[in-house]
């Protein structure tokens, strides 16, 4: 594979490509370049999002457009690398995973000011690939596009789906299937692992000074985290830079990824997405979802639900994922402790201190986002909580978790037959909706952060095995549903269904 810089693209309003991760924290970047595409073919191009980006789609898909998309021609200047990162896979430390076939195009500022990430997946085998032949198929990265976008127009924050392009390659997999490549945006793809490897970097370098032990390390200075905790706070959290102090600076950095975190988990919990896969290389420092392999929605109620093949211990079960978002946290937390304090006891009481406020600020997103859902945002905490226990209590296995959401909208104007339908024990529903409706619930409100349609699983799984097979009217006519998801449509009514029973138990894999 050559290192050096492909044939530059030329299109409009792009400019050239910022790299500031490169050069500020070059031990986690290596410069490398995308495999050729034999043909490449735009697949899906999100127009809204390349304009906010300041790019004109007409142009993406010409073949300098292209040949941007997949990363053989990116911008004069630019500085392509695979980034490395650690990561706790399933609870076991893995030292050093990184950007096994991905590749950080660099930094573009859009219309708005914002400066996001371009970043490819599928772009080639990296020396951080591990044996993987670093290529991926048209479904894995169709999926992440409906799935990424799906969570935008939910108000979820997420990295984005820019396009996916299909190479024209052959990946091999079970069977071989059409390779693609997906371009995505994000505010950073800064993770946990980013500063777990920073910090071994500096622990290597701590015990060694007069020889490398890793490739990169030659010149570390025993401060890459600390130089990726300023370029952290640079790219995400800019008003944290006049705090004067070292030690609170970087302190005020963990409470404001711990905070982001807390909301995005409780958003997720709030719509039933289930992530799948939340190992610490999966946490953006930015609040972003990430990485869309194993990832679903609920269709029945029940927070043990797992859908990852590979999850057999329900590690990354609905219902687990604020405790294992606080356990990643805590991870983070053992690599920044250098930065919160000389003396490594007092930062652990600093760093525990501060993980502390991940449940409270949880707690409070998912009560606020449960009494809106239910039209009851009027109502104190204790109320609501007890209204929203006794009804996962009464639905729990029984109930389609967004469909009977938008039931309870139609009980709020006083038609309550949908609801009641939804669970065995009738009496105990009548119970409860005499409670609830006592306080008034706001059906339009209700209709405002209930969604109707949500990435249900057997409609993504339909919509990839055509566009795998080459006809993508499925793949666009769920994007087009999902786009407006609290609008209730005309025609789309079995993008409203839960899936049917011959859809049968649903298992997702890592295909992304």
């Amino acid at each position: 594979m050559s290192h050096t810089s492909p044939a530059a693209t030329g299109l409009t309003g792009l400019g050239e490509l910022g790299h500031a991760f490169a050069d500020e924290v070059p031990e986690l970047a290596l410069p490398w370049t995308a495999a050729e595409a034999p043909t490449p073919r735009l697949l899906a191009l999100n127009e809204t999002l390349a304009d906010e980006l300041g790019l004109e789609p007409a142009e993406l898909r010409t073949d300098a457009g292209l040949g941007l998309l997949v990363g053989t021609r990116p911008p004069a200047g630019s500085k392509p690398v695979a980034q490395g990162y650690a990561g706790h896979q399933f609870g076991g430390f893995a030292p050093r995973l990184g950007d096994g076939r991905a590749l950080l195009l660099g930094e573009l500022r859009g219309r708005d000011g914002r400066l996001r990430d371009l970043h490819l997946k599928g772009s080639g085998r990296t020396p951080w690939a591990r044996g993987g032949d670093g290529l991926a198929a048209v479904g894995p990265m169709l999926r992440e596009y409906v799935v990424s976008e799906a969570l935008h127009h939910l108000g979820i924050p997420t990295t984005r789906a820019l396009a996916v392009t299909a190479t024209g390659a052959t990946v091999r997999r079970e069977v071989p299937l059409p390779g693609a490549v997906l371009a995505r945006v994000a505010s950073s793809h800064l993770r946990v692992g980013s500063f777990q490897y920073a910090r071994a970097l500096d622990q290597a370098s701590d015990q060694t000074s007069d020889q490398a032990s890793d490739a990169h390390s030659g010149e570390l200075g025993g401060d890459v985290v600390r130089r990726l905790a300023d370029h952290a706070i640079a790219r995400h959290y800019p008003e944290l830079a006049a705090i004067g102090s070292d030690d609170e600076r970087y302190l005020a950095l963990y409470r404001s990824v711990v905070s982001a975190q807390a909301t995005l988990v409780a958003r997720w919990m709030l719509v039933g997405f289930v992530h799948g896969v939340m190992n610490t290389d999966n946490v953006t420092i930015s609040g972003e979802t990430i990485d869309f392999g194993p990832c679903a929605f609920l269709d029945v109620f029940d927070p043990t639900t797992v859908f990852s093949s590979i999850d057999e211990g329900g590690r990354y079960a609905f219902g687990n994922q604020p405790p294992i978002t606080e356990w990643n946290l805590a991870r983070l937390a053992e690599a920044l402790l250098p930065l919160l304090h000389e003396q490594q006891e007092q930062a652990v009481e600093i760093a525990v201190e501060a993980l502390g406020g991940f449940r409270e600020q949880y707690a409070e997103a998912w009560s606020t986002g449960m009494r809106a859902k239910l039209g009851i945002s009027h109502v104190d905490a204790e109320v609501g909580g007890a209204l929203v226990d006794d009804l996962f209590a009464l639905i729990r296995g029984q109930a389609d978790y967004t469909s009977y959401f938008r039931a309870l909208g139609r009980a709020a104007r006083g038609n309550l037959a949908d609801a009641r339908d939804g669970v065995l024990d009738v009496a105990g529903f009548d119970a409860w909706a005499t409670r609830w409706s006592s306080l008034q619930p706001d059906a339009g409100a209700m209709d405002r952060v209930n969604p109707i349609y949500v990435a249900r699983n057997h409609l993504v799984e339909e919509a990839l095995a055509d566009a795998t097979a080459g006809d993508l009217a499925a793949f666009e006519r769920l994007n087009a549903a999902l786009a407006r998801p609290f609008d209730e449509r005309s025609g789309l009514e079995r993008y409203a269904e839960p899936a049917p029973q011959s859809f049968g138990p649903y298992t997702t894999y890592c295909g992304t």
